[in-house]
């Protein structure tokens, strides 16, 4: 008996203890401990378990319909608890109710569940861990579409249209292309090499947002089909002249291009990218560039100090609460299923992971099979046309994006698609389109969407935006006209309004509304153009308030400087105004137009007395007054053959020399000048470039340039040489003309390959 005592209490006849000491007991406590936690992160760190898919897949056994798994879906399974059905109509199977006897029994019972639910729910986590991916299940949980949806109910609902310039980010972040690339201020890249002559494999140039997707620093390489003859990139290229003050509209704020030495990296689609990124907020566009991975070192904005809040700038705490209420609603979450794709959202979901983890051709192929399966399912083509469109992008192939376009068209087609579906999809097409150059069918598209939502200011806002990249400013400017009507604080509206009043040289009737679009902090008016005309329209005026807004431009981002306000850029390159040859290491080219400046000059005057025609009057608005005028020999790397006919010893003799005449982001030319003339102070549009002035015929006095905050003159048979992109302003105050020869080219810091590349200007 006592021995029996003993055994119960755990231990032995002579009264020792058996079992673990004290120190073995906490020795294998550390070493169980340990294996768990080195457990826990081997299946964390070597992703062993796809809790995306676990959690889906918990979900099917949502029994109350709370949206999740808990203790309670457990009793409905266990039949301890009635199951919880949402009011739904008639069905041909009755709701399974719960007799009076069942209902005592289950109460006696209830306290005794708790107890026994941690037993009875491993067999239920057991399957649906180890579930097969294809089983189906009528209820699904949340997944990866639910994330960017808000929660719908059976019922129609009336549409509530969200503002759409968050909506559109929402959705790009649902919907956008899963690459990354290196952070950019434009978001989509050329499909074709720039070059067509190159023998270097087919090029990406990196240049930047708006966020917006086409820009006019892209090729074109599809030609336009027939009867369709609309303006491409290369042609919206050429109506951007020199200085880029004559009003010419190009939808992204060119203000830095990203350039490698290779040329290899993918133009991000930052979100729309243009394409979108015109029409996002700051703060949208802060976490968008904090998600894109970094890629090499190129031509990117500066990080500047963060604005976004500065409309909170005076207002008391109330005032900010409500504001950040009402950016709250705007943020409703867009709807794309209808009520048949919710049916289907397992398989949905299925197809949109493949997209998403970067499986394209997958991808294509499930939503591919889904559009055969169920035709009229919106969303199932909406993501075929995502997946398209993913492809041409890894493909570079733009066969395969004209085959996006149409799919995105065929959505709006179908019937019973949703609003939000509806917007984005229309949305898209019509930038995938301009990235192509086919502007006038974005501009049918953009038209399509204004007449399905009227009552949208921001479709209106980008029709004009469509009718400013073919340069039709008389209808865009009807269309801000009617904008500025139904929201007279428009910030967008006011800005283009203000752009399209000065292109017109109504300079002092521009001002307030470019000076109150950029006031407002709306989205898409944080944008150099704006910034560089609303200063030079105010120097125009003789209003010294011009450098404070290029100031604050300048920590803003859009300028190198407040004196260097060129908008196409090239990170890194030296910023000087002015140049000696040896700094720019063309001293052949320097010297060979000293030794010949006679032969030039003297065949630029022979073409002045016998075909003065050929000097056209120059056309940019950069005169305040008096006669200007110019005779062109090469343009954006171009020779003019007629134009050197009249000048062939001149033509010849800069054939030597393949960093002027190969330069596509300049000119060479005569320039004429006669007394009375004021050049206004103005910046080319790129750094990439330096600008030499042989003096041809020069007055002894009255005629001086001013670069930057020197002045210089012009001697005869020499060379001055200067980086345009610096603020610069020309007096001509003698008493007879002055010619010179100007000669821009590239940028001594710039690679031969980025030479061959970068889109002409």
């Amino acid at each position: 008996m006592a021995d029996d005592t003993e055994s119960k209490h755990g231990g032995n006849k002579n009264g020792k203890k058996e079992g673990l000491s004290g120190s073995s007991f906490f020795t294998w406590f550390m070493v169980i401990a340990l294996l768990g936690v080195w457990t826990s992160v081997a299946v964390v760190w070597f992703e062993l378990v796809d809790y995306e898919e676990v959690l889906g897949k918990l979900g099917i056994y949502d029994a109350d319909g709370d949206g999740d798994f808990d203790v309670e879906d457990a009793k409905v399974l266990l039949g301890l608890k009635e199951r919880s059905v949402p009011e739904q109509p008639a069905s041909p199977v009755s709701e399974e109710t719960i007799q009076p006897a069942e209902e005592s029994f289950i109460k006696s019972e209830h306290k005794n569940v708790d107890v026994e639910l941690e037993e009875e729910i491993q067999p239920v986590l057991h399957d649906a861990l180890h579930s097969q991916p294809g089983e189906g299940h009528e209820d699904v949980g949340e997944s990866i579409t639910d994330q960017w949806q808000e929660k719908e109910e059976i019922h129609a609902e009336t549409f509530e249209a969200p503002a759409t310039d968050d909506m559109l980010r929402e959705l790009e972040n649902e919907v956008t292309e899963d690459y990354e690339i290196p952070d950019s201020f434009q978001k989509d890249a050329d499909f074709v090499a720039d070059d067509p002559g190159a023998t270097e494999p087919e090029t990406y140039e990196v240049p930047v947002s708006y966020e917006y997707d086409m820009d006019l620093e892209n090729t074109v390489s599809d030609p336009e089909p027939p009867g369709d003859a609309e303006l491409t990139l290369e042609d919206a290229v050429e109506h951007y002249t020199e200085d880029r003050v004559h009003g010419v509209y190009d939808e992204h704020g060119p203000e830095h291009e990203k350039e490698t030495e290779t040329q290899d990296t993918v133009r991000d689609e930052i979100v729309e990218d243009l394409e979108i990124e015109k029409k996002l907020p700051v703060e949208s566009k802060h976490t968008e560039e904090d998600n894109v991975a970094t890629g090499p070192e190129s031509e990117v904005p500066v990080q500047t100090e963060d604005y976004s809040n500065d409309n909170l700038v005076g207002k008391g705490e109330t005032e900010i609460e409500q504001d950040k209420m009402e950016k709250v609603k705007k943020k409703k979450k867009p709807k794309l299923l209808n009520k048949f794709d919710k049916s289907i959202k397992a398989e949905l979901d299925a197809a949109e992971k493949l997209r998403k983890k970067g499986k394209v051709e997958e991808a294509l192929r499930a939503f591919e099979a889904l559009v055969n399966q169920y035709p009229e399912s919106p969303r199932a083509r909406y993501g075929k046309a995502q997946s398209e469109d993913d492809l041409a992008e890894k493909m570079r192939s733009n066969e395969m994006l004209q085959k996006a376009i149409n799919t995105y068209d065929e959505v709006v087609s179908l019937p019973n698609v949703p609003s939000d579906l509806i917007k984005l999809s229309l949305k898209r097409e019509a930038d995938r389109q301009q990235f192509l150059g086919r502007m006038r069918s974005s501009l049918i598209t953009l038209q399509k969407l204004v007449h399905l939502f009227p009552s949208d200011t921001s479709f209106k806002n980008d029709l004009g935006v469509g009718y400013l990249l073919i340069g039709d400013n008389s209808n865009a400017k009807q269309v801000y006209e009617e904008v500025l009507r139904l929201a007279p604080d428009d910030g967008f509206a006011k800005v283009h309004y203000g752009f399209i009043l000065k292109a017109e040289n109504k300079i002092a009737e521009s001002i307030p509304y470019l000076k109150e679009g950029l006031e407002s902090g709306d989205p898409g008016t944080d944008d150099g153009r704006f910034y560089f005309h609303l200063g030079d329209a105010l120097q125009r005026i003789g209003d010294k308030e011009a450098y404070k807004w290029y100031e604050l431009g300048y920590q803003r981002g859009h300028f190198a400087s407040v004196w260097q306000r060129s908008l196409y850029n090239v990170k890194g390159l030296k910023a000087q105004p002015w140049w000696t040859a040896r700094e720019t290491g063309y001293t052949e080219l320097v010297k060979s137009l000293e030794k010949n400046w006679k032969l030039i000059r003297d065949e630029g005057l022979d073409v002045m007395d016998k075909k003065r025609s050929l000097f056209l009057p120059e056309d940019e608005n950069l005169r305040e007054k008096g006669d200007w005028s110019q005779f062109t020999l090469w343009q954006q790397g171009r020779k003019n053959a007629n134009a050197c006919k009249g000048v062939p010893k001149t033509c010849a003799l800069l054939e030597r020399f393949p960093e002027a005449t190969g330069c596509r982001r300049g000119q060479i030319k005569y320039s004429v000048m006669l007394p009375g003339t004021h050049v206004w102070p103005h910046t080319g549009p790129t750094n990439c470039r330096l600008r030499m002035h042989l003096g041809l015929v020069i007055p002894k006095e009255g005629c001086r340039i001013r670069c930057a905050q020197e002045n210089r003159t012009w001697e005869e048979g020499k060379v001055l040489i200067f980086d345009d992109s610096f603020e610069h302003e020309v007096w001509q105050d003698a008493e007879s003309y002055r010619l010179i020869f100007i000669v821009d080219v590239w940028h001594p810091e710039l690679t031969a390959q980025q030479r061959r590349t970068l889109p002409a200007i």
